[in-house]
């Protein structure tokens, strides 16, 4: 149990949020019963039935029960508009509210970040290691069908459950073939360093069930005497006192727990693990990051640090709509009461379905142009349409093609607007503000028309909704991406690590505030560059590599 010191509690670690990155290391850092260690989270729990129901996403997303709601500033690129920024305010926080889609990245990512902070460590080939330790790959099952490739890529026994989708689309698998078609290859695993291909995603499901980290990484664990859990909480800034050194140490959180102000004290480690959000806007708060950004506020300096909020990336996914005629599409099964009927029975008989479906099924990688020589653009292939999320599907059959930029050269920010920890930040994007992704947007549409134009797709004799085929020069499209293209979900970046001599870099290749002792952010921020994929899994990544170093440390 937690020991009690002048109306405040002492652990040896603390872990601000319970999500995808918090989650595993609460399970790592207490694994050894002599750690007493401390997860908060903002959030409940994840009891609301719709997370763990696969298309639940759809009732997750912007509802304050499960999200944090917040939006994006007006955004120039976008012509103007503000979006929806959901992240995941419940215990599992993004993982139980996301794609569920399994997806690492390229190797050169990796590598490209050994190169930026000096430290070999976050080389593809030492990454994997930390991506299988948890992984319980279906294709290793007893009688699975891997190949000897297959087990030098992937685990099996760990936490992390990998399951193919479970449910098949006609249309789908014909504009896979298109994509053939169109010179894009087949592949069977997009997660061995080299992406290229078109296949089914691999998803983060159990048995059709939504599988999240706090599933994976909290149940059974959570009775742990060593491990003690506040849902409910809400971090109001960190507390520092000067070690002997001279220099602050972060020696605990400030929370506010049932209506009360509490103090929570490390006797170790503070670490951040509340999101590319939640994470750069609480050092802020607490006096970390822009000198000037904090004098703004009347926030007393503990570490000017520039890069706190900035660096901020993002995919930018843009949606072409295609009305096809003889095709089975998610639009004309759900039309009526009596469609709805039999998708909620096949779910409810055998936990498949519409019902088990990811936000997306079908995912190709390929290049905008002959200029890039490794995959720059990924399609997320939905077997139907709508006007925006949350709106109903359109009374006609049809797919969305939605492609995205995986390297984006546009950063933003996380900047704070008040002193208040309840006050949502600023958040800007930025998207489409430099010319090479104004014309990765622009050609990434003129691909996405080639695969449709393909002959295995022509049976359907597809009809481009959106954007439209009266679109057709570079500033037509550009304008058409601002005003139809909408976040995927990916922000990271805003804490990047970095060398010693990198003014920018926020922490050191081990995750540890410049300047500061005691503190370290694990999640998405830290990504000095935005991953060439989704991102749940990477951050997964990251913290089994970060719980490897804070227990080496402390061993």
């Amino acid at each position: 149990m937690a020991e009690q010191t002048n109306n405040s509690q002492v652990f040896d670690y603390i872990v601000v949020g319970a999500g995808t990155a918090g989650c595993l290391l609460a399970n790592r850092l207490s694994a050894d019963p002599a750690n007493r260690v401390l997860l908060i989270e903002a959030g409940g729990r994840d009891n609301y039935h719709w997370i763990h129901i696969p298309v639940g996403y759809l009732y997750c997303i912007d509802n304050p029960r499960t999200d944090w709601r917040f939006r994006t500033e007006a955004d120039p690129g976008l012509n103007g508009r503000s979006l929806i920024f959901p992240r995941g305010k419940t215990l599992g926080g993004c993982s139980s509210i996301n794609g569920m889609l399994y997806m690492r990245g390229q190797a050169r990512d990796y590598d490209g970040w050994a190169e930026l902070t000096g430290d070999d460590a976050w080389r593809w080939d030492n990454c994997l290691p930390d991506f299988m330790r948890h992984e319980d790959h279906y294709r290793l099952d007893r009688g699975g069908d891997a190949d000897a490739a297959h087990r030098d890529y992937h685990g099996h026994g760990g936490e992390w459950r990998i399951e193919k989708q479970r449910l098949k689309w006609q249309v789908l698998d014909d504009f896979a073939t298109a994509a053939v078609e169109a010179g894009i290859p087949r592949t069977r695993d997009f997660n061995r360093g080299d992406n290229e291909g078109v296949d089914y995603f691999e998803v983060n499901q159990r048995s059709g069930w939504r599988w999240n980290t706090s599933k994976a990484f909290l149940r059974g664990v959570e009775k742990r005497s060593n491990l003690t859990l506040w849902h409910s909480t809400q971090v109001l800034g960190l507390e520092f006192e000067k070690s002997e050194t001279g220099e602050p140490r972060c020696c605990g959180v400030k929370v506010q727990r049932a209506g009360e102000v509490a103090m929570a004290r490390a006797a170790r480690e503070v670490i951040l693990s509340a999101g590319a959000i939640g994470s750069p806007q609480l050092l802020q708060l607490s006096g970390v990051g822009p000198a000037e950004l904090l004098a703004e506020h009347d926030i007393p300096v503990v570490a000017a640090l520039p890069g706190v909020g900035e660096n901020l990336q993002d995919h930018l996914q843009i949606r072409s709509i295609y009305q096809v005629k003889g095709a089975n599409t998610l639009n004309t099964m759900a039309s009526s009461l009596m469609g709805k009927a039999r998708i909620g029975l096949e779910y409810a008989l055998r936990r498949s379905g519409p019902m088990s479906m990811a936000p997306s099924q079908l995912c190709a990688f390929t290049r905008s142009s002959e200029a890039y020589e490794h995959p720059n653009l990924e399609y997320h292939v939905q077997p139907l349409s709508l006007e925006a999320f949350g709106q109903p599907l359109h009374d006609f059959p049809a797919i969305t093609a939605s492609v995205c930029n995986l390297n984006p050269t546009s950063r933003g920010t996380v900047r704070i607007k008040s002193r208040d920890p309840r006050q949502a930040p600023a958040i800007s994007p930025n998207y489409l503000s430099t010319p090479e992704d104004r014309q990765v947007a622009a050609d990434s549409l003129r691909v996405t028309r080639r695969i449709a134009g393909q002959p295995a797709f022509a049976k359907y004799q597809p009809e481009e909704v959106k954007p439209g085929v009266q679109y057709q020069s570079d500033e037509d499209l550009v304008r058409l991406a601002g005003d139809i293209g909408t976040t995927i979900f990916h922000p990271v970046g805003t804490a990047r690590m970095g060398r010693a001599d990198d003014p920018m870099a926020v922490v050191d290749s081990q995750l540890r505030v410049r300047g500061i002792q005691g503190l370290r952010v694990v999640d998405a921020s830290i990504m000095p560059t935005i991953t060439s994929g989704n991102t749940n899994s990477p951050t997964l990544m990251i913290a089994e590599k970060a719980a490897g170093w804070i227990l080496g440390r402390a061993s």
